[in-house]
């Protein structure tokens, strides 16, 4: 008799995941959230800024997570800090319609046990980068603050960041530096806004590197400006298309 998939799952999660106890849990604005984990298995790991991890959300044993093909069980978040002595942090952004992730980070507490994938990821910093230029709204903005603070000091540095007010801006470094953009409320518009800053930013005539992240129909658009527009060669263009409304796990 074959064993249940539900039965089966300790030595899963033992083999592929590891798992952290919730240290801190604070407010950075009104719709974000840092979580801080730490634990022995989360010593030395490889990890470069602009990673992922996909956390454990949901009940692996709940019988109807797997007849749904684990699609509420697992998400995926960047990595907003992490120190080798074993400490790393997440920095959840609300989404608009709230799922499994965004009930779990609302509930999560100090204490609680947190398993989740290794780092992850092809968005990171390119360092041989003539400069950078990262391009994204709310939901790209956990993972630029990590590439932000990996640079350099000596590094240039261009962005156009789409928040809905001032208020929702979270503590990036170099925040002078970059420009920000603001719906007052409206909803994202597929890139909108973010072109039309982008085409104001007076950048260098040679191409840098590109940082596109957030909804992916935003991300295409901003793609295209770059390489159709301003002369970009695509292989300039680092994107990670976050979410788009009506579909999940972009990942």
């Amino acid at each position: 008799m074959s064993t249940a998939p539900a039965a089966r799952v300790p030595r899963v999660l033992d083999r592929f995941l590891l798992t952290g106890t919730v240290e801190a849990v604070e407010q950075l604005t009104r719709g974000a959230r840092r979580i801080r984990v730490t634990g022995p298995s989360l010593r030395d790991l490889q990890w470069a800024a602009g990673q992922h991890i996909r956390v454990l959300v949901g009940d692996l044993r709940a019988p109807s997570n797997w007849m749904r093909g684990l699609r509420d069980t697992l998400r995926t978040y960047t990595v907003w800090d992490y120190d080798a002595a074993g400490h790393l942090e997440l920095c959840i952004v609300d989404h608009p319609e709230p799922g499994p992730g965004a009930r779990w980070s609302a509930s999560v507490h100090i204490g609680q046990r947190v398993s989740f994938t290794r780092p992850e990821g092809r968005l990171v910093v390119q360092r041989d980068a003539p400069y950078h230029l990262f391009v994204g709204e709310e939901t790209a903005t956990v993972a630029f603050g990590a590439m932000l603070r990996a640079l350099p000091p000596a590094a240039r540095v261009h962005a156009v960041l789409e928040l809905d007010t001032p208020q929702d801006r979270l503590p990036l470094p170099r925040a002078g530096e970059l420009t920000w953009v603001h719906r007052d409320g409206a909803a994202p518009d597929e890139g909108g806004l973010l072109l039309e800053a982008l085409r104001s930013l007076r950048l260098p005539d040679e191409p840098g590197v590109a940082y596109i992240a957030g909804e992916a129909r935003a991300c295409q658009a901003v793609r295209r400006h770059l390489t159709q527009e301003r002369g970009w060669p695509r292989r300039a263009t680092i994107v990670k298309p976050f979410w788009t409304p009506g579909k999940r796990g972009l990942d």
